[in-house]
């Protein structure tokens, strides 16, 4: 999609983060202390990223999950940005930037896929 479409179809503030790189303030965001069951997607495309059973309460103020539903649905790329070095997350289907994983997360993976709640949406379990 051109940047003119991206801007047609999301909001400003998801246009903002998952084409501009930006990031929500911590603690704000829709997905954060959610705890239905279901599929968590990307906002841009509606690709399958993350499951409810994978997900966690890390403290960090944004929806963290340990591992993804499939590795190549998210691609990791080197920021160093703000003076930091971190793996920025990507969607790999549209490109949207969905925040950083570290590597300070629970067992099985000891992962924390820390993400943007406005970069997602959530298909509920039925």
């Amino acid at each position: 999609m051109t940047e003119q479409e991206w801007k047609e179809k999301l909001t400003p503030e998801q246009y903002r983060v998952l084409r501009q790189k930006g990031t929500e303030r911590p603690f704000t965001g829709e997905y954060n202390s959610h705890k239905e069951e279901g599929q968590y997607v990307c906002a841009g495309c509606g690709e399958k990223l993350f499951e409810s059973d994978h997900k966690f309460d890390s403290g960090c103020g944004w929806p963290s999950f340990y591992q993804p539903t499939e590795k190549s649905k998210i691609t990791n790329v080197l920021d160093t940005s703000h003076g930091m070095t971190r793996t920025e997350i990507l969607c790999t289907n549209c490109g949207g930037h969905l925040g950083h994983v570290f590597t300070d997360g629970p067992e099985p993976t000891g992962l924390r896929y820390c993400v943007n709640s406005v970069s997602l949406g959530f298909e509920k379990k039925e």
